[in-house]
């Protein structure tokens, strides 16, 4: 016996290869399809719309189909009503819930379509008081009503974002859309655009950063970004946070010295005591109020008063005291920090630029920079519908990316003999 259901897309099927992927998923998962219905549109610029009946063995195997496809913005045609279910046990959902994609998604509970709060992909929806929000499988209670199967959910494909708006003007010009094949200058230049639209709108900028930021002595030019206004929110871990507290208190971090010296004599030992020093002070706002720190991009979050999210790993030395060890809390505090975020940019930071992707709704554009071309693929696959990759050295990005956006910034150039840090 075959079980089927009927869906459809709207969206540029055929120049994003959407209808294609959505075709592929339903095969992969074991299932079969049937296209109904596809137009095409008119124009270069009008959407397509598709229907096509899904087919499958059973009626598990059919659900997993559905739901794997919402993530392209597919629906079922005649969408019904939600279906809820007790937890039994804190820490688990029923064995049929609905998994959630980062799209704008909604409920129809009631006879009324209800919109979930915080989208996030990877969750579950826990129904209370007629409004629908995220959970992840960690935080779930039992007694929580949780949301079952695929009807009665809808998800909702971003139409208008900032980048879009933006990419106009490469249209009119009929230049080509910004991509990672494209020189960097142009790329940091639709960057830095997408960023003071974002702020004059008066959302936040969010960064993702990792210690590369120091190593490649671009932690003035985060500086500058941060004083200037540019980095209301950064996610990092210990790694990065330490090196720029050890460049603040000894001039250069990882025991690296100038450039004509190679390694400093104990340089390792100057990491350790780099921690030691904001554990002593209890965290990394009270050493800047007691002046212990007194440069660097720690220091210049603090007296920017903007939110920053450390998260540790099994690695990490000290670590220092503002770091998150346990990483579901760590999970929590980021998911905090997000109300209010506009726009990320993740750089050179792939573990934490993927659990942020995780977590951030489709609508929010995305840049992901990377020297290497295979993370800068994988991150903008997994994060925004709208990410743009750069595949740019991180210094040298940042340095440019600062030049656009800080009228007084001037990158710092090594002399002989001295120091890029």
């Amino acid at each position: 016996m075959r079980y089927h259901e009927k869906v459809e897309v709207h969206g540029h099927l055929m120049d994003t290869g959407v209808l294609a992927r959505v075709l592929d998923d339903v095969l992969d998962y074991g299932g079969d399809y049937r296209v109904d219905h596809i137009d095409l549109g008119r124009s270069h610029d009008d959407e397509s719309h598709a229907v096509v009946t899904v087919g499958a063995d059973s009626p598990r195997r059919l659900m997993r189909i559905l739901m794997r496809i919402q993530v392209h913005g597919v629906n079922k045609v005649e969408a019904g009503t939600a279906r809820c279910e007790a937890a039994d046990r804190d820490g688990a959902f029923p064995p049929d819930f609905y998994s959630t994609t980062n799209l704008e998604t909604v409920v129809h509970l009631d006879g009324q379509w209800v919109p979930v709060e915080h989208p996030e992909m990877d969750c579950g929806l826990v129904v209370s008081g007629g409004r629908v929000r995220t959970v992840p499988v960690t935080d779930v209670r039992a007694g929580d009503m949780i949301v079952c199967g695929v009807d009665g959910v809808k998800v909702v494909l971003p139409v208008t974002d900032h980048s879009s708006r933006i990419y106009a003007e490469y249209e009119a010009l009929g230049a080509p859309l910004p991509s990672s094949t494209q020189p960097q200058a142009v790329l940091v230049k639709a960057i830095a655009r997408q960023v003071r639209e974002v702020k004059a709108e008066g959302a936040q900028v969010l960064w993702v950063a990792g210690q590369t930021v120091v190593s490649t002595g671009a932690a003035p030019a985060l500086v500058a970004l941060v004083e200037a206004g540019y980095v209301d929110v950064l996610f990092t871990g210990n790694a990065l946070a330490t090196l720029d507290v050890e460049a603040a208190l000894y001039g250069s971090p990882l025991g690296l010295g100038p450039l004509r010296s190679g390694r400093v004599q104990r340089g390792s030992e100057q990491h350790i005591r780099a921690i030691n020093a904001i554990r002593r002070e209890g965290s990394i706002r009270a050493a800047v109020e007691s002046g212990v720190l007194s440069q660097g991009i720690m220091h210049a979050m603090v007296k920017a008063n903007k939110t920053f999210v450390l998260v540790g790993s099994v690695r990490d030395d000290g670590p220092l005291p503002d770091v998150h060890t346990d990483v579901i809390e760590g999970q929590r505090a980021m998911r905090a920090a997000l109300r209010g975020v506009g726009y990320a940019l993740m750089v050179a930071s792939a573990q934490h630029s993927v659990a942020t992707g995780n977590i951030l709704p489709a609508s929010i554009p995305v840049a992901c920079v990377d020297v290497n071309p295979t993370t800068v693929h994988a991150l903008t696959e997994r994060t925004s519908a709208h990410a743009v990759g750069v595949v740019a050295d991180t210094g040298l990005f940042l340095e440019e990316l600062a030049v656009e956006l800080v009228p007084d910034f001037r990158p710092a150039r090594p002399g002989p003999g001295g120091s890029g840090i």
